[in-house]
């Protein structure tokens, strides 16, 4: 008989919280339960409660799991290949094998953040940030010349973030857009990248 090998500390938490951002990226955080995320990661749930304090506690260390990921893949293509790095961080994103995606995060909590300040707050903050980021990449470009100076960086970057959205609707509701979601990203790429625009 194979016994099961025993966990570190962290490696225990790190299981939790791997099984918490497949659980409420599926289902929902209400629907969510943290007996059934405890399961997943193979352990109790007064276990899982010696890491996290609550539930909201873990949803919340989600939310900056997620985010950790998707800015490490990010900073990862930027430093490869910087040249028209948006698309490319959009379609890789999007494109990835991972059932854990930032913004189906992002939905869950909006959908509870009306009855909870903290987990409002917290993707208010985050949202934020995940704006900043991108619109700090959006300048670079500009800098390099890759993005025509004109593009009005904030903008640009509230508009990539809302792509993310429009594309997590569409695959929630099994194809909103159609074949409209590759015109969108077409004619975000050619405006961002001054791609004939003339012709």
């Amino acid at each position: 008989m194979q016994t099961r090998q025993r966990l570190s500390a962290v490696e225990r938490r790190q299981a939790v919280l791997d099984a918490a951002c497949e659980a409420f990226s599926a289902a929902s955080y209400r629907g969510a339960t943290t007996a059934e995320i405890a399961e997943a990661a193979g352990i109790s749930e007064p276990i899982l409660y010696r890491h996290f304090g609550s539930k909201r506690e873990l949803f919340l260390a989600c939310l900056e799991e997620a985010w950790q990921r998707f800015r490490g893949a990010a900073e990862e293509m930027l430093a490869t290949d910087p040249h028209g790095c948006l698309g490319r961080i959009a379609d890789a994103y999007m494109a990835s094998k991972a059932r854990v995606r930032l913004v189906d995060l992002w939905v869950q909590a909006l959908t509870v953040a009306p009855e909870d300040a903290v987990i409002g707050k917290a993707l208010k903050k985050q949202m934020r940030e995940v704006h900043d980021f991108f619109a700090d990449v959006i300048r670079t470009g500009q800098e390099r010349g890759e993005v025509p100076a004109d593009r009005d960086a904030v903008a640009e970057a509230w508009l990539f973030v809302a792509g993310g959205l429009l594309v997590t609707f569409d695959q929630r509701l099994g194809g909103l857009l159609g074949d409209d979601l590759k015109r969108v990203r077409a004619e975000r790429r050619r405006w961002m990248l001054g791609e004939n625009l003339n012709s």
